[in-house]
C-alpha cells in the first residue's frame, strides 16, 4: 500500500526564486516545511491510504485530529480550522465523463504549504503547475492561500468552460425553431436539466465553500482572494437559472402545443358529431317498420328526405363558419 501511496504523492517547493519537484521512495522523506520562504504543495491521488496519511501528520507534527477527518470515506462540505491549519472538503465535478460523475476533494492547508487530496487521478491543475515550473505570474511570490485560491478558481474555470460548451450544443439541438411535441424532444430537454442540476448542485457546493472560508482567521492566511470566487460562482448559478427557465418554458409551449393540437382535433369531431345527429334522427325515424308512416308513400319521399339532409347540413355548416368555429 505504500509503493501505491508513494507512486500516486508528488511534491513541488517553490519560492520567487526555487522551483523544485520531487517524487518519493519513503513516507519518511515528505518534509512540510513551516515557517520558511518556501512553498511546499503536496498532492495525492486516492483517499484510501490511512495508514500513510497517519504517518505524514505525526512525522510534520500536523494536528492529530486531521487523521479522524480523514478516515471519514463520505464528506459533506467543511471548512474546518484546526492548528494553524484549515481542512477544506467539498466534492468536485467530473466534466470529462459524460455521466458527470463527481469525486472527493480535500486541501489541507496552512500559510507555508498545501495538501491537496484527490479522490481519482486527473485533475484541472496542470496550467498552475506549468506556471509554477515556467515562473509565470505571482504564484511563486505568494503564499499557500493564493495557490488554493488558484486550484479553486481553476475548478470553477473547469464548470465554466464546460458549462458554455454544452449550453452551446444544447442551443443549437434545443433551438426554438426545431420544437416538437416528441418523446424525442423532451427526452432531450430534461437530460439537458438534469446536467443544469448537476452543475448547479456542484457550483453552489464551491460557492459554500468559499463562503466559509472568506470568515476565516488564521495567521498568514489572506481571504481577500476569495471574494472574486463568489463573483463567479454566483454569476455562473444565474446563468444555469436563465437556462433551467428557458428550457421550463420550453417544456411548457410543448405542452401548450400537444394541447391546441388535441383542442383542434376535438373541435372537429365535435362539429362533425353536431352535423350528424339531425341526419341521423331524419334516418331514424323513416328507418322504423310501421305501416302507418305517410311519407313512405310518397312517389318522391326518397329524394325529398335526402334533401332535407343535404339542406340541414348546408345550414349547419354555414352556421358554424358564421361562428368561426372552423
Amino acid at each position: 500500500m505504500e509503493n501505491d501511496f508513494l507512486d500516486n504523492t508528488s511534491i513541488i517547493s517553490y519560492s520567487a526564486k526555487t522551483y523544485e519537484k520531487t517524487n518519493f521512495a519513503a513516507v519518511s522523506q515528505i518534509n512540510l516545511s513551516q515557517g520558511t520562504d518556501t512553498i511546499e504543495w503536496l498532492n495525492t491521488y486516492g483517499i484510501k491510504f490511512q495508514n500513510e496519511y497517519k504517518k505524514v501528520i505525526y512525522q510534520n507534527k500536523l494536528d492529530d485530529f486531521l487523521i479522524k477527518l480523514l478516515s471519514d470515506e463520505e464528506h459533506p462540505n467543511k471548512v474546518i480550522l484546526l492548528d494553524n491549519l484549515l481542512f477544506i472538503t467539498t466534492r468536485v465535478l467530473i466534466t470529462e465523463s459524460q455521466k458527470l460523475d463527481s469525486e472527493q476533494m480535500v486541501f489541507i492547508v496552512s500559510a507555508d504549504f498545501l495538501w491537496s487530496i484527490q479522490e481519482k487521478p486527473g485533475d484541472y491543475f496542470n496550467w498552475i503547475r506549468e506556471r509554477l515550473e515556467g515562473n509565470k505570474g505571482i504564484v511563486r511570490k505568494k503564499r499557500a492561500d493564493y495557490l488554493l485560491f488558484l486550484l479553486l478558481e481553476s475548478i470553477i474555470d473547469n464548470y465554466q468552460d464546460t458549462y458554455e460548451e454544452n449550453a452551446e450544443l444544447s442551443a443549437h439541438k434545443l433551438n426554438s425553431t426545431h420544437i416538437k411535441p416528441t418523446p424525442e424532444f423532451t427526452s432531450l430537454v430534461e437530460k439537458r436539466k438534469q446536467e443544469l442540476f448537476n452543475f448547479k448542485k456542484a457550483t453552489m457546493s464551491l460557492k459554500d465553500t468559499v463562503v466559509k472560508l472568506e470568515k476565516i482567521e488564521i495567521d498568514g492566511f489572506d481571504v481577500k482572494y476569495f471574494s472574486e470566487l463568489k463573483e463567479q460562482t454566483n454569476n455562473l448559478i444565474s446563468n444555469i437559472d436563465f437556462e433551467l427557465q428557458e428550457l421550463e418554458s420550453k417544456i411548457n409551449l410543448i405542452f401548450s402545443i400537444q394541447g391546441h393540437r388535441l383542442n383542434e382535433v376535438m373541435k372537429t369531431l365535435t362539429i362533425l358529431s353536431v352535423i350528424f345527429i339531425p341526419l341521423t334522427f331524419l334516418a331514424g325515424i323513416y328507418g322504423m317498420n310501421f305501416e302507418n308512416i305517410p311519407e313512405l308513400k310518397l312517389k318522391y319521399g326518397y329524394f325529398i328526405l335526402l334533401g332535407i339532409m343535404v339542406l340541414v347540413t348546408v345550414i349547419s355548416i354555414w352556421y358554424f363558419k358564421r361562428k368561426r368555429w372552423f
